[in-house]
């Protein structure tokens, strides 16, 4: 129950939560790949980590690209799957198109990662993919799409855990993050909104990356857990 000498892939790991994801994994003695559809995020990503991570660009709405990327990493023990672009607000009254490109990387991209690369995971190895709590509570109205990407994601690992056992899969859903998923803001209405949570949060602040990463840390190392969803969300479906 260690990640020592592991190998973790996190695919968006370049970024937000992903890179946060790949330092706890390298703080625990893992070596991280971290993937990304951008070379200058990816860049900017390993110099961040230091010459501990090995970093890989790959288009990952390219069905072909994920397998053309795994066969290229060969086997590793954890895949991390964070990969998303900025929120949009995406209602009943969405444009359909819209609403399909939005599922290309967050859903469609995270079935291609686990299809071509669960068979190159180690034994003992696991999956964790990304939901958000949009999936048991909606924020407001222009959640539609936002909400059925994540409830899409939490069915999706548990019928992966039960196909692929005994490799385990999993899930963590964030609730408000300091991300740049939040970047279509501008900064006084992502500031207002930051606050606002806070206060209506239990524990009184939003998430930083560091606490959620610690999350994805906690279902790679946990043998005894396969086919859940971890809710990281500082209380905020109670509140």
């Amino acid at each position: 129950m260690n990640l020592k000498s592991k190998r973790v892939v996190v695919l968006g790991g370049t970024a937000g939560i992903g890179l946060g994801v790949a330092r706890a994994a390298i703080a625990e003695g893992a070596k991280a790949v971290v993937a990304s559809s951008s070379q200058a995020r990816l860049t900017a990503a390993l110099g961040a980590i230091g010459g501990q991570a090995e970093g890989r660009l790959v288009d990952l709405a390219d069905e072909g690209a994920t397998q053309s990327f795994f066969e290229q990493v060969g086997p590793f023990d954890h895949l991390v799957y964070c990969a998303g672009e900025p929120l949009q607000l995406l209602g009943a009254d969405a444009d359909l198109a819209v609403v399909r490109k939005f599922f290309e990387v967050r859903y469609w991209g995270a079935f291609a990662a686990a299809k071509h690369g669960h068979k190159l995971i180690l034994p003992g190895g696991s999956i964790v993919l990304t939901s958000g709590t949009a999936s048991a509570r909606p924020l407001g109205p222009g959640w539609a799409a936002a909400s059925s990407i994540c409830s899409a994601m939490e069915g999706l690992t548990k019928a992966l855990a039960v196909e692929l056992q005994p490799l385990r899969v999993n899930c963590v859903a964030p609730g408000v993050v300091k991300t740049d998923l939040w970047s279509s803001m501008t900064d006084v209405e992502r500031d207002a909104f930051y606050s606002a949570e806070a206060d209506r949060l239990p524990v009184r602040h939003v998430g930083e990356v560091d606490e959620i990463a610690q999350a994805y840390v906690y279902l790679m190392k946990q043998t005894y857990v396969s086919g859940q969803t971890l809710y990281v969300d500082g209380g905020g479906l109670l509140a």
